[in-house]
């Protein structure tokens, strides 16, 4: 079954939607804002999860995409991290209400407590938007050591809107999460960050337009070295 770990002191995080009193409207926003159904099944297509794989979730929140994921691939080995205590909770609840197996891990994502080469499939939805520059860069190294030669990551997020209409509904999301780690979404260069991280075949293969802006989805491989 899940449980929670806690790897490291307690450290200052962002709430997913901003302020701790939202947390328990999470799955309800995403689930009607970003339109989640599609962009998760498009993005687990692309991962090609299989049984006898270990996935990681990075800002996994509540849980939404782990469940996805067990529905999917019902052997995986799962492993959802978060720093916030409060929406790990949810996931835990929600994951052991279903019987799935998983290891919750608070710590974050900028120095992760798991072995070089631990994982096969490293994933992360509506999360790096979150991050300063630093926090973003020093993310995608810690992604690229954990994660297995030959290992993919898929990363669905904010990024370059596809029209004037769509940069106008991104501003309340920046509003509510700053501009500062904002801005480089906007201007389209996550997918840089992943290539100049050491990761190969980065690509964006796909893109969706929401209520609150242009999400894209993105995946990029570790060399088999």
């Amino acid at each position: 079954m899940s449980g929670v770990s806690v790897d490291s002191p307690r450290r200052s995080f962002t709430p997913a939607l901003r302020f701790n009193v939202l947390t328990p409207l999470y799955d309800r926003v995403v689930r009607y804002t970003t339109r989640e159904r599609r962009f998760k099944s498009t993005l687990l297509e692309a991962a090609s999860i299989q049984d006898t794989e270990s996935v990681l979730d990075i800002g996994c929140g509540t849980g939404t995409l782990l469940v996805t994921i067990a529905n999917r691939a019902p052997a995986a080995k799962l492993t959802g991290l978060d720093a916030d205590p409060s929406i790990l909770a949810i996931a835990d609840q929600k994951l052991s209400a279903k019987r799935i197996a998983c290891e919750l891990v608070e710590s974050r994502s900028t120095d992760m407590p798991f072995a070089d080469a631990s994982f096969d499939h490293v994933v992360s939805t509506l999360f790096f938007h979150h991050l300063t520059a630093a926090d973003k860069q020093a993310t995608i190294s810690e992604i690229h050591r954990v994660l297995r030669p030959g290992g993919s990551v898929h990363i669905a997020d904010w990024g370059r809107p596809t029209g004037i209409f769509q940069r106008l509904a991104f501003y309340p999301v920046q509003l509510l999460d700053g501009f500062a780690t904002t801005d480089e979404h906007v201007e389209g260069k996550l997918t840089t960050r992943f290539a100049e991280g050491g990761f190969d075949d980065v690509n964006e293969i796909d893109y969706l337009q929401t209520m609150f802006g242009t999400l894209r989805l993105i995946r990029a491989t570790k060399a088999d070295v």
